[in-house]
């Protein structure tokens, strides 16, 4: 008799007639006082009708008969939220997950709790635990349910014990994923990484996290990984200044000049007041020794930030690959007293090295201007360098008396006019 009752309790719920419910349940109840699953179900019957202290009173009696019920705890821990008793759901929650250490609405339930108490670190933790759950489920809607709710709050790294209890506002997907960055700028570049791929795991097709991969990848020097990840993010239409930058920054990582100048060109279209970009740029035209460029690209810099000292330094790099070194002690100078000024010694010093080094390595600066000049020269003529020797033969018959420099220059310079 008590088991016809409460099936039948159960197929009254099922059409939402809770009044009927409630009473077939209390009659299979009446029928066998230890029935858990009778107690159980009249309190979400309850809950659903919005008698929530009557819920809560079934949920105790199921545990008064087994201590062992998830179910109970869990749906307990349900209805104290309702009733805004945070510590007892808390306290419910957390022996659901006692007991069934894999049951996703526990663990997202718990981060509701966390989240309702403004202890930002514990929710995320535990909203990524559910989803993490959901997907081995293969349950995509309460998986991304998860991943909204985190991306709705603050990231972990920016919580501090003073202000756990002080709500915090809801942030952006943009600024969650520069917070990610900052993990990696503090060093924290594997939690970063791990971060990303969680967030990928979910969404194979979030273009902005293949985007912030890639920017990581830069850092830990992952150069050839960082270019797929940027690539993946412009075939999934995410075209922001952000990608072609650093894409153009690995780029010049692996000597891909050429490729990196386009992607610093594409960045400038975007974002044209931005000086790194100028000197990125800039450090490309003088890798592949067109140094007047180069200049060109410094100087832009310099007028949107006079006070660049990036800018000076490169540019006086340039002025030495040009022998000019009055030119060249100046801007090191520039750059110098820049980084004496905001107390940033690592580069003092290397400026510093880089003065040093007019004096004491003159021959290395020629050295290094020829080198650039024979491999541009190399590239020019499909890498066959007794071609090359011809040419430069020619120079020295029709110019004699000219340095070595000046010959492969002025071969370049020919082979350019003659396919222009």
């Amino acid at each position: 008799m008590n088991d016809e009752s409460y099936n039948l309790g159960l197929e009254k719920a099922k059409s939402q007639d809770y009044t009927a419910a409630i009473a077939q349940f209390t009659l299979a109840i009446a029928n066998n006082p230890y029935f858990t699953s009778a107690y159980i179900h009249r309190g979400l019957a309850y809950y659903d009708s919005g008698a929530i202290l009557q819920a809560v009173y079934d949920y105790t009696e199921a545990l008064k008969i087994d201590e062992s019920s998830m179910e109970a705890y869990y749906c307990r821990a349900l209805a104290r939220v309702a009733l805004k008793n945070l510590p007892g759901a808390l306290e419910d929650v957390d022996k659901a997950i006692r007991l069934n250490a894999n049951y996703a609405p526990a663990y997202n339930l718990r981060g509701i709790i966390h989240r309702k108490q403004s202890c930002i670190l514990e929710a995320i933790a535990n909203f990524k635990k559910a989803a993490e759950l959901y997907l081995k489920e293969k349950n995509a809607a309460q998986c991304q349910q998860c991943l909204d709710n985190i991306k709705q709050l603050q990231p972990p790294t920016t919580i501090s014990p003073e202000v756990s209890s002080i709500p915090l506002p809801i942030i952006s997907t943009e600024e969650y994923f520069i917070q990610l960055l900052q993990k990696a700028q503090n060093g924290k570049t594997r939690e970063a990484i791990a971060d990303i791929d969680w967030i990928l795991k979910a969404d194979p097709q979030d273009a902005q996290a293949y985007c912030y991969r890639g920017v990581v990848k830069c850092k830990m020097g992952n150069y050839r990984e960082a270019i797929a990840d940027f690539n993946q993010s412009l075939n999934l239409k995410f075209t922001d200044a952000l990608v072609y930058r650093n894409r153009g920054k690995a780029r010049f990582m692996i000597a891909d000049y050429q490729g990196a100048l386009n992607d610093f060109h594409k960045t400038i279209e975007i974002q044209p007041e931005d000086p790194l970009v100028y000197v990125a740029r800039g450090n490309a035209y003088q890798k592949m020794g067109k140094y007047l460029d180069a200049m060109q690209d410094y100087e832009k810099a310099l007028q949107l930030d006079p006070n660049y000292a990036l800018a000076y330094y490169n540019r006086g790099l340039t002025y030495t690959l040009l022998e000019e070194m009055s030119n060249a002690i100046l801007d090191y100078q520039k750059a110098a007293s820049i980084y004496s000024e905001k107390e940033d010694w690592d580069n003092y010093q290397q400026v510093l090295n880089s003065l040093q080094k007019i004096h004491t390595s003159t021959p290395e600066i020629h050295q290094q201007k020829y080198e650039i000049l024979r491999q541009r020269l190399l590239r020019k003529v499909g890498g066959h360098w007794e071609i090359a020797q011809r040419l430069i033969q020619q120079q020295e018959y029709n110019y004699p008396g000219m340095s070595q420099e000046w010959y492969l220059q002025r071969v370049i310079e020919e082979i350019e006019s003659d396919r222009s």
